[in-house]
């Protein structure tokens, strides 16, 4: 339940079972704002905090936290933007016994609290307060935001005003909200902490990507066991090398490159082979990869549409998401891992729509091609034909560079090849693919990205 990604409806109706359970409204607040003062006390470490507090619900978080700053023996200061609006707010502020001051935005200290305004803001801040929180931000050096930064629409991550302030910390309260993990807002917020209220869990809720246990092969696994993979090349093969790379340390038992192009530096367990068909009809094949450097000719398309017809579990990326028509996929599994651009191309061979959110077009399109689909960027995630929706935390920016795609793309289907699950391998190489790209740190190449995947399934091992 600690995974889930709730929309302001849902976090509504989760806090509206809980007080239906006999939990107060005061009580829940209290258990809120203690647990995120117990991180604001951590993080401030004796330092002097300043918490600003708004009208509602999120401000009575806040005169909570700084009551419980304030009894822990914190220097504290509250300012208080507007009155208390709600009755759990009032109550929260009648209880709290330190100092008060003005709404003057040249205040200064150590850590800023934001309570201004939590998740359910839907509008742009009044001028007065976006200038007052503007102002307090640039004078704390530490500056966390209590549940979503004041000014950041929740369900969308869009940012309400301009300007608004970068946060080194932010504690969600209850569950992870979608800005969270959905750019731009996420890009903003810093480090993510989570506050358990006992919320529980709420159907259609999407879920976090975690770190995926991975078991080791049996003790008598042998290499067709532990699964081929077999990856279509085409017209540009350094591309399906760096997949088959990213392959080979992925788990996969056999990895083998089809291709009819000409292949140098090639690593020497590899195995090439030029016949693409006799790879296709090898019944010990468990999965194959198709996309990499595949090329968008008459004759890509045409290679797109052989491997489908084999109805192995596959993996769609880069050109053959391009050449992809509806009438080539088959009852086998598949994965789609489209950028943004892949996707509107997608989108316009299955008539799907182009506008809204990230996560509603990604499961429209896993629901309209029976696919899981990956759609790759900063805030990458990961839609089942079912509904299910995995949001992945903020990658590294340093996999913005070229052919890191074409490493993802091999090592989920180096996870197929395993075990056959879509969905299980989508999520087990989007993480490996992450934690890679954190090991590796600054600047990498794309090869180092490939053979880092190997250091981040060891995590993943018992």
């Amino acid at each position: 339940m600690l995974r889930q990604v709730l929309t302001v409806a849902q976090m509504r109706h989760a806090e509206d079972e809980l007080i239906s359970a006999g939990i107060s409204v005061d009580a829940l607040m209290q258990t809120a704002g203690n647990g995120a003062a117990e991180w604001v006390r951590r993080i401030a470490a004796g330092r002097a905090v300043t918490v600003l507090c708004g009208p509602g619900n999120n401000g009575g978080d806040g005169w909570v936290i700084a009551e419980y700053l304030r009894a822990h023996g914190n220097p504290v200061t509250v300012i208080a933007a507007r009155e208390p609006a709600t009755d759990a707010a009032r109550n929260a502020r009648a209880l709290y016994r330190g100092t008060v001051t003005a709404a003057d935005p040249g205040t200064t200290g150590d850590v800023l609290v934001d309570c201004l305004f939590g998740s359910g803001l839907t509008r742009a801040l009044p001028e007065d307060l976006y200038a007052l929180i503007t102002e307090l931000a640039a004078h704390h050096p530490f500056r966390i935001a209590i549940d979503v930064p004041s000014g950041i629409e929740s369900d969308s991550g869009l940012a309400l005003n301009p300007g608004l302030p970068d946060w080194t910390h932010t504690i969600a309260l209850g569950a992870w909200k979608h800005a969270h993990l959905t750019m731009p807002a996420c890009q903003s917020m810093g480090a993510l902490r989570l506050v358990d209220i006992g919320v529980s869990a709420q159907s259609d809720a999407a879920l976090t990507l975690v770190k995926p246990a991975i078991t080791p092969p049996a003790a008598d696994a042998h290499k067709y066991r532990r699964g081929l993979l077999g990856i279509v090349g085409g017209e540009m093969p350094g591309a399906a090398l760096l997949s088959a790379a990213a392959a080979q340390n992925a788990g996969a038992g056999y990895v083998k490159l089809a291709t009819a192009s000409p292949l140098h530096q090639a690593d020497p367990a590899l195995v090439l082979t030029t016949d693409v068909s006799a790879t296709l009809a090898d019944k010990r094949t468990a999965a194959l990869l198709v996309g990499p450097g595949l090329g968008r000719s008459d004759a890509a398309s045409r290679l797109l549409a052989q491997a489908l017809a084999a109805e192995r579990p596959t993996v769609i990326d880069a050109d053959a998401l391009v050449l992809l028509r509806s009438a080539m996929l088959t009852h086998a599994p598949c994965i789609l891992t489209p950028h943004d651009g892949e996707m509107l191309a997608l989108e316009r061979s299955f008539a799907l729509e182009s506008t809204g959110l990230r996560r509603d077009r990604a499961r429209a399109l896993a629901t309209a091609t029976g696919t899981v689909v990956v759609l790759k960027g900063p805030d990458s995630l990961i839609a089942a034909p079912d509904g299910s929706l995995i949001l992945s935390p903020r990658a590294s920016p340093w996999l913005s560079v070229a052919g890191t795609g074409d490493v993802l793309a091999g090592t989920i289907a180096s996870r197929l090849a395993v075990h056959a699950d879509p969905l299980r391998a989508a999520q087990e190489g989007l993480w490996l693919h992450g934690e890679a790209a954190r090991l590796c740190g600054a600047a990498f190449t794309p090869t180092e990205l490939a053979h880092a995947i190997r250091l981040a399934l060891i995590e993943c091992l018992p």
